[in-house]
């Protein structure tokens, strides 16, 4: 897959692609990540990429020459049918299933802005969609753009060292999830639940799924309205209800 980044900084992103799994994936070829910065597409002296918004207020816009230009050269070095994804606090949620559409395309062209935001005309012309990863404003798109990439990056097969890291992870059923615990078996008094060293797989397995649904319903209720429980999962859930009850009234 290969990503291009429209950014005023392109160091920021560069540097990030040095670590972990992301790292991975570009050396072994799984993922090409490029940068293109809109100020080698201006014609002024000062290399001018932004100006003050119409109407007035607070801010400076970027200017849609320059950034379009940029676009369109970013455009050239992704294949055909990658989209182009601005980063925008106004975009559509971000979730993992989103995210799984993604890393199956061939490619994407992604726009980070900055300031007070991207003229309008630019969205309207050169970018396909808006992506957010939250409600919240940050300076500008290139940490969305690195979270978007490495999440993409995750799911190209032979990237993580267990393929089975990318299917057993939270939101993958819609779900957070499950605790997780290495050794020692006893840290600060607190100790490993007995059935994960018992070595009854079946018996771990159903663990493992009634503490993500329960998990999930204490702490992101609205993911279970989202999605409803079919009769495993609400069998799971009630069963953890009961035993939360249960070490209530001990």
């Amino acid at each position: 897959m290969r990503i291009e980044v429209v950014t005023l900084f392109p160091a920021l992103i560069a540097d990030a692609l040095r670590y972990g799994v992301l790292s991975r994936a570009i050396e072994r070829g799984l993922l090409g990540v490029g940068t293109e910065d809109p100020r080698e597409h201006t014609s002024d002296a000062h290399r001018t990429v932004d100006d003050r918004p119409y109407g007035g207020g607070p801010g400076m816009v970027l200017k849609p020459e320059p950034l379009c230009a940029a676009i369109d050269a970013a455009r050239r070095r992704v294949p055909a049918g990658s989209p182009c994804i601005a980063l925008s606090a106004q975009g559509e949620p971000l979730t993992q299933r989103g995210v799984a559409a993604l890393a199956r395309l061939p490619g994407a062209v992604l726009v980070a802005g900055r300031y007070e935001g991207i003229d309008e005309r630019v969205l309207a012309l050169a970018v396909d969609r808006e992506v957010s990863i939250g409600d919240y404003v940050l300076s500008g798109g290139e940490l969305p753009a690195l979270v978007l990439i490495d999440a993409i990056a995750r799911l190209q097969p032979g990237a993580l060292g267990d393929e089975r890291s990318s299917v057993q992870e939270s939101f993958e059923e819609g779900l957070l999830d499950w605790p997780h615990y290495t050794r020692p078996e006893v840290f600060a008094g607190q100790r490993v639940p007995a059935v994960l060293s018992s070595g009854d797989h079946a018996a771990i397995e159903r663990w493992r799924r009634q503490q993500s649904v329960g998990r999930t319903w204490l702490r992101r209720p609205e993911l279970i309205d989202r999605a409803p429980l079919d009769a495993e999962h609400a069998a799971l859930l009630e069963d953890f209800l009961t035993e939360q009850r249960a070490g209530a009234l001990r």
